[in-house]
């Protein structure tokens, strides 16, 4: 059946051009000093507030422990401004994996590479604009060419784009798990992500990445026996791809156990509580955590939890 529909012929603009809502200057910065502890301290030790204080504890201790501390999260984490927050949890071992989707890879690009993200959706939609952007689509489809002939897997080879272009590694978390050599999974839907249009994105080649990126992440949930996995802003796409990985890892011989789960949302939506909270917590035992509220201010929360947890007696 033949068809109009030619992508060849899309239409691709600079990212010059573009009016974005976040820059640099908006991202999350690292507090020194005590106040952040006396403030964690001063809060009812009631509902949320033990919630949070318990995942902290869970979190340290599977840092001592060696097990698995997994953050799932989805492009909104990044947009927020918390890059930074994720790339400080990655120097310091609170955790050791992260795994995000498409859109968690466009915005890290962005800020790292070109120093702001977030376009106005409805204004490009208007003009046929919207994820049009040649530099996003350029650095990606170079990424997923070096991953596709070097065998890697898309976060490593996005997080060596990155770096091989001088981006800031400081902001990035797909550049400074690669610094750091801990893993950082992708996990796309192909369709969903504005550089999917491109016909100079190949989606063998992207597929062959996520599918190592995908192994890589399961290998990660088969040491989650004490450990912890966390879930932020992504809806349907890392619980669907957690769940999956979790009954492998089982179906394979592993044995998991003592799971701390957690959910941080703006909402409760249905996947991230089933998939990644209540499911696995209630077949293999453990603690479940729905910590709901805005990833710009409840990420940096939990930092501070954990910061009154680990240091605030040095």
């Amino acid at each position: 059946m033949s068809t109009d529909f030619n992508r060849e012929k899309l239409k691709l603009k600079s990212l010059s051009e573009r009016t974005s809502k976040v820059d640099s200057s908006l991202l999350f910065r690292n507090p020194q000093n005590k106040e952040t502890v006396e403030f964690v301290r001063s809060l009812p030790d009631i509902l949320a507030v033990k919630d949070m204080k318990k995942l902290a504890r869970a979190m340290i201790k599977a840092k001592n422990t060696g097990a698995s501390r997994i953050f799932m999260y989805g492009g909104h984490v990044i947009k927020c401004g918390l890059g930074p927050l994720l790339v400080k949890w990655l120097q310091n071992g609170t955790i050791n994996c992260l795994a995000t989707n498409g859109a968690g890879t466009i915005h890290d690009i962005e800020m790292a590479l070109f120093g702001e993200t977030s376009e106005d959706v409805e204004a490009g939609i208007k003009d046929g604009s919207f994820g049009m952007w040649q530099e996003t689509g350029e650095v990606y489809s170079k990424a997923i060419n070096t991953a596709y002939i070097n065998n890697l897997g898309l976060g490593e080879a996005l997080g060596n784009e990155i770096i091989r272009r001088e981006g800031n590694t400081a902001i990035s978390p797909l550049a400074a798990a690669c610094e750091a050599g801990i893993p950082l999974t992708v996990h796309p839907a192909l369709g969903g992500d504005i550089i999917h249009p491109y016909t100079s994105v190949s989606w063998e080649k992207l597929a062959k990445g996520a599918e190592k990126d995908f192994d890589l992440l399961g290998e990660r949930i088969t040491q989650l026996t004490s450990g912890v996995v966390i879930n932020a802003g992504s809806a349907v796409v890392m619980p669907e791809v957690f769940l999956k990985l979790l009954t492998s890892a089982i179906n394979l011989g592993y044995d998991i156990s003592d799971i701390t789960a957690a959910s941080f949302d703006m909402i409760r939506p249905y996947r991230p509580l089933n998939n990644v909270v209540f499911r696995p917590t209630r077949a293999l035992g453990g603690e479940r955590m729905v910590l709901t509220g805005h990833h710009e201010l409840m990420l940096p929360l939990l930092d501070a939890f954990l910061e009154a947890e680990e240091g605030g007696n040095e």
